[in-house]
């Protein structure tokens, strides 16, 4: 148990030592970051890079493109490189787009937006490619109200509280994202929300090559368990959003290795079975939806008794307060805007210390920006 915390440290760029050179470094080291929440990839760098600004991630993003913002593994959103789209876009975001399609095209057939819904499909999302090919950036909004192959609403849940009448718009969107076709450009709103304006993939981060999906997931996977594992297959099924079959085939692919993690079947890269050397004491405030703390679908080696204290109940992760690779808590922002630390165990002098630390470190990063977590604990709020 201790190995494998010491091996989160480190590949996770938690323990002091030599940080990721760059927001890309980073997020090339996990093959991504997760940005549902808009605020996350920020906070998530801040953790793990000294001296990363929010001018950095935005630069990154909007200038350089060295990131960019796309829907994959388990249609969710993420940060990754632009090197790695195409492996990405074959071994999970491929999947992700055809299930999108099935359900759009069963909704527009539904809600009687038109009678073949492929068909309506197809023209709206030729309208939305093409306008974008002439016009550059707009927003959802914008698309909305410019084209009229746009036009049409449903009902999510007929009948239910939760229902109500939305825009298929956004979903065709959405889908055009999955399949790789246009991407999230210049963000119109601050950095903790999302008002992207969408634009073709191709003119953003030019053209990219098809990568076949057996090579693209032995890739993946391979990058995946050298900074994730030892993992279960369960944990690589999970975080890829695939079938068991697939996860399995991939671990023949790459020829990794069984180790036992706890009477359990775990499994790393070849040569990479070796004990893992203790790290320095260390602590970390991580944001909801924290790549770390989402990493495994087992949790208990991190989180103990703490899960239903900072994962709501759909199992997302709250903000949260970490020592020497294990959850103790989580943390907010009081009334001020200064971060509160809310600690559910002892954690001693040492750790104490450097927590308020961190708190008042974050506290300045912040200047006064309040955080609203999408996913807030039951702990974080309160």
């Amino acid at each position: 148990m201790d190995e494998r915390r010491a091996r989160l440290a480190r590949r996770h760029h938690l323990a002091a030592g030599a940080p990721p050179a760059s927001p890309a470094a980073l997020a090339g080291s996990l093959v991504g970051l997760h940005a549902t929440d808009p605020a996350t990839p920020y906070l998530s760098l801040w953790a793990r890079i000294p001296g990363c600004s929010v001018p950095d991630v935005q630069a990154a993003l909007y200038e350089d493109r060295t990131l960019v913002k796309h829907l994959a593994m388990r249609r969710t959103l993420w940060v990754v490189r632009p090197e790695d789209l195409p492996s990405i876009q074959s071994a999970a975001s491929d999947r992700v787009a055809a299930n999108e399609h099935r359900r759009l095209v069963a909704d527009a057939e539904r809600a009687g937006v038109a009678a073949d819904g492929h068909a309506w499909l197809q023209t709206a999302c030729s309208a939305v490619v093409d306008h974008l090919g002439r016009t550059g950036g707009r927003s959802a909004r914008q698309l909305r109200e410019a084209l009229p192959e746009l036009t049409g609403t449903y009902d999510p849940a007929p009948g239910k509280t939760w229902g109500g009448e939305g825009h298929l718009a956004p979903r065709v969107l959405t889908l055009l994202s999955a399949r790789g076709e246009i991407v999230r450009g210049p963000n119109d709103g601050g950095w903790t929300t999302s008002r992207p304006r969408w634009v073709p993939a191709a003119d953003w981060l030019g053209p990219a090559t098809a990568v076949a999906p057996d090579v693209a997931r032995a890739d993946l996977v391979r990058r995946w368990l050298h900074a994730f594992g030892p993992a279960t297959v369960t944990d690589i099924k999970w975080w890829f959003g695939n079938t068991l079959n697939w996860a399995r085939q991939a671990l023949r692919d790459i020829r990794a290795v069984e180790v036992d993690i706890d009477g359990a079947t775990g499994f790393v890269l070849p040569g990479d079975d070796e004990p893992e050397p203790e790290v320095a004491p260390w602590c970390a405030l991580l944001p909801g939806l924290d790549v770390t703390t989402m990493g495994w679908f087992d949790r208990d080696w991190y989180l103990g008794p703490h899960r239903s204290q900072v994962f709501d109940r759909n199992g997302n992760a709250g903000p949260t307060v970490w020592v020497d690779g294990r959850v103790v808590g989580a943390w907010r922002q009081d009334a001020d805007g200064r971060v509160q630390l809310l600690l559910l165990e002892g954690v001693g002098r040492r750790a104490r210390k450097e927590l308020s630390a961190r708190a008042e470190e974050l506290t300045a990063w912040l200047g006064g920006v309040r955080v609203s977590p999408r996913f807030p604990s039951p702990l974080s709020r309160g």
